[in-house]
Parts: structure tokens; sequence; C-alpha cells
């Protein structure tokens, strides 16, 4: 699927670096099919030294280059890049936007017609190869697009194809999710301490017991309740702790902050 593919990176920010470093280190690509432009010289050549990509000075270059744009910027800065490369765009290169808010329709308005535009929402963990990303396609994306999309991004963790309207869902969810459960971790580490462990042995407690429970979820495909029960023995300690969790309404504050999320981030798409 890669073989001859040109890919251009406009940013190269922490989310197109970790793309990059995927993309050589669990696909067949080489380093001499990856070319990036970014505002930054100072980042570009950090980029070039450390991964051995190609360089471009500007982004009209890049464009008319690369078979796949990754569109790797901050919002703000999206429609004066629409605009640098659309005159560049006569070979009909599948466009790739990974910035947060910015819709297909602001994109496709931004591009000739029947360009291939795919937009995505990928996490932080992608920073370490686990991340978790949704992909929306446009109108003029075909499955042979769709599977080069989904192929990038199955690089740098998961990947999955859903409906454009469900995008602020997954960014309340898997978007701002890693700070729900960094809060979480954090918790239970300070917990560790404030029964008297010392503080790095109690954070490789919590950390290895997080991993290990969604190893476990993960490889016995049950529903999280079953598991549960299973540590839940009657009178003991686990369902002591709980009962206070359930006090404390956690379980419905976790879902109230995704539903937050997600409507900051309806708020954030309308301006």
């Amino acid at each position: 699927m890669f073989e001859s593919l040109r890919i251009g990176f406009i940013g190269g920010g922490n989310m197109g670096e970790a793309l990059m470093k995927g993309l050589l280190s669990a696909t067949s690509l080489e380093a001499g099919q990856i070319s990036v432009y970014d505002v930054s010289k100072p980042r570009m050549k950090y980029l070039e030294s450390t991964y051995k990509i190609q360089l471009k000075p500007n982004a009209g270059e890049l464009a008319a280059t690369s078979d796949v744009i990754l569109l790797a910027v901050k919002p703000q800065t999206m429609s004066a890049v629409l605009g640098d490369i659309h005159d560049h765009l006569a070979h009909a290169p599948l466009v790739i936007s990974i910035a947060a808010g910015v819709s297909l329709s602001f994109l496709s308005t931004g591009l000739p017609q029947g360009t291939p535009i795919i937009r995505v929402m990928p996490n932080t963990p992608a920073l370490v190869l686990q991340g978790a990303s949704t992909l929306a396609r446009g109108a003029a994306v075909e499955d042979r697009h769709m599977d080069i999309g989904v192929a990038l991004f199955q690089a740098v963790g998961k990947a999955v194809e859903v409906q454009e309207s469900l995008m602020d869902a997954v960014t309340g969810l898997s978007g701002s999710g890693p700070a729900y459960i960094l809060l979480v971790i954090e918790g239970l580490i300070d917990a560790g301490v404030l029964m008297g462990l010392p503080r790095q042995t109690s954070r490789d407690l919590v950390l290895q017991t997080i991993m290990g429970t969604v190893r476990m979820v993960q490889e016995t495909g049950s529903h999280p309740a079953v598991l549960k029960d299973l540590i839940t023995s009657p009178g003991g300690t686990t369902i002591r702790g709980l009962q206070v969790l359930e006090d404390r309404g956690v379980r419905g504050a976790i879902m109230e902050a995704v539903e937050a999320a997600t409507l900051r981030s309806q708020e954030l798409g309308k301006k």
C-alpha cells in the first residue's frame, strides 16, 4: 500500500512527529518518502536530522510533490494554509486534517472541488504509538483513500472510521479522555502516599494496576462490570471502596465530564 507513496506534513509539531515516527517504525515507508514543511526552521532541521526526511521550502511545493498531504497545524492557521496549497493540487492528492474542530465543510470550501479530504481526531497517546484515532470521510473520498488513512493512523495506535457527526463526542471521550485518566492516576498515587507508601512505589503499583486492568478487559472480552464483580467479594475491602465511589457519584461525574467536553467541542466548532 505504501510503495512509492509520498507523504507530506504541513506542520511538524508533537503530533506530526509522532505520526512520522510511527510510520517509519511500523510501516514499509522509507524516510525519503516523507517530507515536511513547518514555519519553524529549527524544528524542520530537528526533524530532518532525527528522521532523515525531506524538507520543503513552503507549503505549496510540499503539496505539489505529495500523494498524501497531512495538515497538522493549529485551527486558527488552517485558512491560510488552505490558501497556500489550493493552486498546487492538480494531481488530486488525499488531504488529511488533524486540526481539532475544523469541519469537512470548512476544509472543502478552501480546496478545489472534488479534493478527497479526511478529517481525523487523534489523541495524545499517539505520542507513544498508543493513540486512538477516528477518521471521517469527505464526499470525494473513496474506499482506497480511507484504507490509506486508516493504515497511516494504525501506525500510532488504533484507528476507526466514524461519521463526522460523532466527532464532537469523540473529542469529549477519547480526545479529552487521557486527561481524565491522568487525574485518576494522580489521585491513586497520592492515595498510596497518604496510606504510607513511598511515592515511587505507589506510582509503580498504580501504573501496573491500570495497564494490567486494561489488558484484562482487552484479552477476556468481558464487560467491565463482570470483571469488577470477580474482584468484589462479599463484605470485603473492594466493595467498601466502591461504596465510597458510588456515594460520591464518580461514575456520573465521568459521564458528565464527557458530556461537557462534547458540548464544548460543538461550541468551538461553531466559532
